[in-house]
């Protein structure tokens, strides 16, 4: 009784964690199928997010075989150290202390944050953002309030303003509503598949177990049959 008390405690922070915000969170629909929209958002993720952030517990060479892009494209596209190989690790080149110093806190690697977070919670947060001067980037999020960093999608989506009823309206981008959600689909689902690279390997291999159990559960029942015969 004791050990599970113990065990309950210690669980508690974990699912207030994960609990997140209390915002209601959209469907990113996340489809692992879709090579071409995982392909999109490595670029976007690359060219808006890597300034900062890294996903350093990918290596380009595994994005690369598993997103079908040849490894010339991969030099040529998101590899931006000339001096980096393929079987790097996909790290960031931001200093630690520089960034804390500008950011207040060195932006977290985001290789497993989809795990963390879940892919809604991923896809509401980069649709969040909107204007509050009081931010110290002029803007603040829905989802994590008092964020502390700014809108590095900007250019496509605009600046929101939040309305009374809760809405936000954004005005100024190079992207419509439809479209800016797509980008942001795009973007979610390259950190779903960051997280979890073998989601689909795995669960294919997992309907290839079940098929194997079941034929093996014929036989035996079968082979029982047969033994118990002569004794009933």
């Amino acid at each position: 009784m004791k050990k599970l008390l113990i065990a309950l405690v210690a669980l508690v922070p974990t699912l207030a964690f994960a609990s997140g915000s209390s915002v209601h969170l959209e469907s990113a629909n996340i489809d692992l199928n879709d090579t071409e929209s995982l392909q999109r958002g490595l670029d976007l993720f690359q060219h808006n997010c890597s300034g900062c952030h890294s996903t350093q517990y990918q290596r380009y060479i595994r994005v690369a075989n598993d997103l079908d892009i040849s490894l010339d494209d991969m030099r040529a596209k998101f590899m931006f150290d000339d001096d980096a190989k393929p079987g790097d690790l996909m790290e960031n080149a931001i200093p630690e202390e520089a960034a804390a110093k500008w950011f207040g806190s060195t932006p977290p690697d985001l290789t497993l944050v989809a795990r963390v977070r879940g892919e809604d919670w991923i896809y509401t947060y980069l649709k969040g953002f909107y204007k509050d001067e009081n931010r110290p980037f002029g803007v603040n999020n829905i989802v994590f309030p008092s964020v502390g960093m700014p809108h590095v999608l900007e250019h496509l989506q605009g600046i929101p303003v939040k309305q009374e009823d809760g809405t936000l309206v954004s005005t100024g981008g190079s992207l419509n509503a439809e479209e800016y959600d797509q980008v942001v689909r795009d973007i979610t689902g390259f950190l779903v598949y960051s997280g979890d690279p073998v989601k689909l390997e795995r669960e294919s291999l997992g309907w290839w177990v079940m098929g194997f159990l079941s034929i093996f559960f014929v036989l035996a029942y079968l082979l029982k049959k047969e033994y118990w015969r002569d004794v009933h």
